[in-house]
């Protein structure tokens, strides 16, 4: 396990914000194995090192975070009457006390999309990608029903760049979306993004010109089936949705549909 900062931990465990640690470590005895802390900086092992607070044992736990390949007909949430759940999908060893309360999706995915799914018990990290403040980059491979023309590729193009108006869908009204950006998809991403994926053992698309039906879409908001609000808006329709990044972290094309792993340290850093 790798080590973590002092105030880092304090603060997940509820004590505060990391100015609130700062404090906790002025006034109170805070010791990591029996030595006095006074730096929030200090680097700790939560399954090594033993901390205590004026001399009251404090149990820690470093946080966790997953990438899932979510696999379509899942629901992102971690229970479901109806429906298999991404929860469902997930070991044993991942359903501990403290995980069941704490581990948390990062935003979510309809039941028929798949692709990049986070779990994590670092709602600070939670905040940070899903605020509508932060413009965060979301990327999302479209596989489109009808073929596309050049001609109106630019225009798509375009009035997604500009910022499109949307109509209501279910209870949600109409919006007009942030500006876009899109990439009509080459011969080789669409077999990369394709490559881990139940779309081909579901569908006849593999005997279809995909690269005048697929692209990659650049959105920085999450809303109601914003993707397929938007390809309805210009005279399209969606037949298969997968998020392929999310900021500078990309989904693992090594992972199948369902499959998950831990973040590396890097992917971790990506992230903040």
């Amino acid at each position: 396990m790798s080590k973590e900062r002092i105030d880092k931990l304090l603060s997940h465990e509820g004590f505060g914000s990391r100015k609130d640690i700062r404090k906790i470590l002025r006034k109170y005895d805070v010791s990591v194995n029996g030595k006095r802390i006074l730096d929030a900086g200090f680097l700790i092992d939560p399954l090594e090192d033993s901390l205590t607070i004026d001399q009251e044992k404090i149990t820690l736990h470093s946080n966790l975070y997953l990438m899932m390949n979510k696999v379509m007909h899942t629901v992102s949430s971690n229970k479901d009457g109806e429906h298999q759940t991404v929860f469902d999908l997930l070991d044993d060893s991942l359903r501990t006390p403290y995980l069941q309360e704490h581990l948390h999706l990062v935003g979510r995915l309809d039941m028929d999309t798949e692709g990049l799914l986070l779990f994590t018990t670092d709602g600070n990290l939670t905040h940070t990608l899903i605020s509508p403040k932060s413009h965060v980059d979301k990327t999302y491979f479209c596989v489109l029903e009808h073929e596309e023309s050049e001609s109106h590729k630019e225009e798509i193009s375009k009035a997604f760049g500009e910022g499109i108006e949307v109509g209501p869908e279910d209870n949600e009204e109409g919006f007009k979306t942030l500006p876009a950006s899109i990439k009509w998809a080459g011969a080789e991403e669409i077999k990369k993004h394709l490559n881990n994926t139940s779309y081909f053992t579901q569908t006849e698309s593999g005997k279809k010109n995909l690269v005048a039906q697929a692209a990659l879409l650049t959105i920085q908001e999450g809303k109601y089936h914003q993707v397929k609000r938007m390809f309805a808006a210009v005279g399209n329709k969606i037949i298969f949705l997968k998020r392929v990044s999310m900021g500078k972290l990309h989904l693992d094309a090594a992972l199948k549909p369902g499959q998950y792993r831990e973040l590396s340290e890097e992917e971790i850093e990506k992230l903040n």
